[in-house]
């Protein structure tokens, strides 16, 4: 007995521990089915209530989304992935706990991306990156960086654009910020998610140059640029094949291609083959099902799936874990500090903010008697739904913002608003149930409240101005409706309604839209005199509105998509579930039934998406992507370009030419010569933001990008190709707004 406890302690003390001895030696260690378990999360936990939260993971972080498997004899514990991308969602509140765990609401993708300000960008990821770093997760799900192919799809507002250079460009800003607290992100959805309806099975069909030009083209710029840790394969499938089980896309493209390092982790439950998905590089399942496990213990007896194939997925996870600050033992202090991170999102919320339309009324001059109208300025939309949701500890209303500003507004409404906001609230969630994916749903917007025209008389005499909000939201599963896409008849009359009254008063109209994604507006944008575009700003919404309207800071936000005149004007309307009806399949896939757009999408329009699908048509825009108003003006001079060592570099000066500090973001397009390939009219190659410019300062901005950066991917030859030729450098304020066209040969 003595003999054989000896022979088991000398066992243990001889056992590999991670972190101690090699990953190889770790590795060698581990039985079959310790790498089978190892490479699938631990499971799901269900539904634990508390607003955003919707899967808990409660042994390592309440309300995270999953966590990896640990191995306690070798030294492998678990560590936590907890989602985003608008702020850390994890549970706030918890059993027998005194305190709360409240995170910060950032700005959304959409607001971010409207930036045009990578610094900015990686300022808010470092703070992100901090929460995620001091509430004791290891891998922050974020960011999302798919392609706005259609304004419809529901989870635009955590995307970043309708072109890949700002969406890679903002998305590796991100991650750099993130990444710089020593935590880890995972860069999803990868790729071609550009739908919610029939997400978990719907099959896109995607030339190979519509791939790599559009669709693959962010990514590849976040994974030279940034190093993200992770990346989260989609749900969708590819021309037929699971994105988590297409080998062409995890190994071929992602890792020889890109020469990416780091590991892929699936989406939640997506995919139907655990096998087929470690076979193509797919190194851990989330959140994990027994099933995968079969799965990959079966296809390892029949040979259809080997041990080495396993161990280069486990090796994947090793030194995932092996670099998480749950393997460093970082003490966490679950104290991050929120006030700075409040005043971080404030501010940066700023300068996503759109100026679409301004009469002269912005910013406010001589106003102190403020009238507001729209449910939504009394409960400001802070971001979507879902997953991209953040447990905050408050949103700051529009309301709330002009009286911390200082203005006297007419409240005398606001508990009538405030009741009837929330009965239709209730309304709408008992409707649902209690259906466990229930926090998924979108809540229907509250009707509007249309005052008297007596009301509104009086309103206009004794207010200087009157701000009506409109509100917009969505979020997983569910595309946004064609109903959604524009103002509907109650929007419609308070518009028209309120506009009457304080025009014939002599008082101006200001219209904030605080939404996630494109709606119409050329049918009315002429009716208020000014529009601003807030989006979802975060938590601190109401004040950072507020600091655009009083001209605290001169809005200098550029739209990173296009507004159409017509949902129809885009060219994947042709091609889109537009108002198909959306059940939701989770975990479980919807059988293919060959319904058009639902069961399979087909992206006819190829690389013509966005604006240069309105340039190649010569279709007219209600806003072109890049636009933006400003409380200033710029200049743009001395343009100069060159070509050398593989690089095009091009020179501007700006200058603040009008009354008020400001910045301005310019963009670089390229129009490439005729070649064998159509090519489009014009492409983003690059972009650069000024600092604040005081009136009458200059500053010169040096932009440059590769010269493989013009190149098409040629399908006849399967690589990229460079035509020899003029290309036209276009340096503008917007797509429509060119200030210089210079030339480079390139032979």
């Amino acid at each position: 007995m003595l003999l054989a406890s000896a022979g088991l302690l000398l066992s243990a003390c001889g056992t590999p521990q991670l972190g101690k001895q090699s990953i190889d030696k770790v590795l060698k260690a581990m039985t079959l089915e310790e790498k089978a378990h190892f490479v699938i999360g631990t499971g799901m936990s269900g539904n634990s209530g508390g607003g955003a939260t919707v899967g808990a993971t409660d042994l390592l972080l309440p309300g995270a989304a999953g966590t990896t498997y640990p191995i306690p004899r070798l030294g492998i514990p678990a560590i936590a992935l907890a989602d985003g991308p608008a702020g850390l969602r994890i549970q706030p509140i918890r059993e027998g706990d005194p305190n709360t765990y409240y995170c910060t609401h950032f700005p959304i993708g959409t607001l971010l991306a409207s930036t045009w300000n990578q610094e900015l960008v990686e300022s808010v990821g470092k703070a992100m990156g901090e929460e995620v770093h001091e509430y004791g997760a290891d891998v922050y799900l974020a960011p999302a960086i798919n392609i706005h192919r259609h304004p419809l799809n529901g989870r635009n507002f955590e995307y970043y654009s309708e072109d890949p250079v700002v969406a890679g460009k903002i998305g590796a800003a991100y991650v750099r910020g993130v990444q710089s607290n020593d935590v880890g992100t995972s860069v999803k959805h990868f790729a071609f998610n550009n739908q919610e309806t029939n997400r978990t099975a719907n099959n896109a069909v995607i030339s190979p140059r519509a791939q790599r030009e559009i669709y693959l083209k962010g990514f590849e710029i976040v994974v030279k640029e940034s190093d993200p840790w992770t990346i989260m394969s989609s749900y969708n499938k590819i021309n037929g094949t699971y994105t988590s089980q297409s080998r062409e896309l995890l190994t071929d493209i992602l890792r020889g291609d890109w020469g990416y390092k780091g590991l892929v982790m699936t989406d939640w439950y997506g995919g139907d083959d655990g096998a087929a998905q470690i076979a193509a590089g797919n190194d851990m399942l989330q959140p994990g099902t027994d099933l995968q496990y079969e799965q990959i213990m079966a296809a390892i007896a029949d040979g259809s799936l080997t041990e080495a194939e396993l161990d280069v997925c486990v090796r994947r996870c090793l030194e995932l874990v092996l670099r998480s600050p749950k393997m460093k033992g970082y003490e966490f202090s679950n104290k991050p500090d929120l006030e700075a991170h409040a005043a971080v999102t404030r501010q940066s919320a700023l300068e996503g903010m759109v100026l679409l339309e301004n009469k002269g009324v912005l910013p406010l001059k001589n106003v102190k008697n403020v009238a507001i109208f729209g449910c939504t300025s009394y409960a400001f939309i802070a971001g979507g739904t879902g997953s991209g949701d953040v447990n905050r500890a408050y949103t700051v209303s529009l309301l709330d913002g002009l009286k911390n500003a200082g203005f006297n507004v007419d409240d005398s409404k606001k508990d009538f608003y405030e009741k009837h906001i929330a009965e239709e609230k209730a309304a709408a969630q008992a409707a649902l149930g209690n259906s466990s994916l229930a926090a998924f749903y979108p809540i229907p917007r509250p009707t509007e409240i249309i005052p008297s025209n007596a009301e509104l008389a009086a309103s206009a005499r004794k207010n200087d101005i009157a701000i009506i909000t409109f509100g917009r939201n969505s979020g997983e599963f569910f595309d946004r409706s064609s109903a959604d896409f524009s103002l509907n008849a109650g929007e419609k009359q308070l518009l028209n309604s309120v506009t009457r009254a304080f025009h014939a008063a002599g008082k101006k109209v200001v219209v904030v839209l605080n939404i996630g994604g494109v709606i119409e507006t050329a049918s009315w944008k002429n009716i208020p005199d000014a529009i601003l575009l807030a989006w979802q700003a975060g938590q601190e919404g109401g004040n950072s509105v507020t600091d655009i309207l009083t001209g605290k800071e001169s809005p200098s936000g550029k739209l990173s998509m296009t507004f159409p005149v017509n949902l129809m004007d885009h060219g994947s309307s042709a091609n889109f579930p537009i108002d198909a009806e959306a059940d939701v399949y989770f975990p479980d896939k919807r059988p293919d039934l060959g319904v058009k757009d639902v069961d399979e999408t087909k992206y006819e329009e190829g690389i013509y998406v966005g604006y240069r699908w309105f340039d190649k048509n010569n279709i007219p825009v209600s806003y072109p992507f890049g636009y933006g108003l400003s409380y200033t003006t710029f200049d743009y001079s001395d343009f100069a370009t060159s070509l050398a060592d593989g690089k095009v570099k091009v020179s501007v000066k700006v200058t603040n030419t009008g009354s008020v500090a400001g910045k301005e973001a310019v963009q670089v397009y390229i129009s490439a010569p005729a070649g064998n390939l159509d090519k489009p009219v014009k492409e983003l190659k690059a972009f650069a933001k000024t600092n604040k410019l005081a009136p009458g300062e200059s500053q010169t901005l040096d932009i440059s990008f590769a010269a493989a950066d013009m190149s098409s991917w040629d399908e006849s030859k399967g690589g990229w190709v460079l035509d020899p030729g003029i290309y036209k450098i276009l340096v503008g304020a917007s797509a429509a707004d060119i200030r210089a066209i210079t030339n480079v040969e390139v032979k």
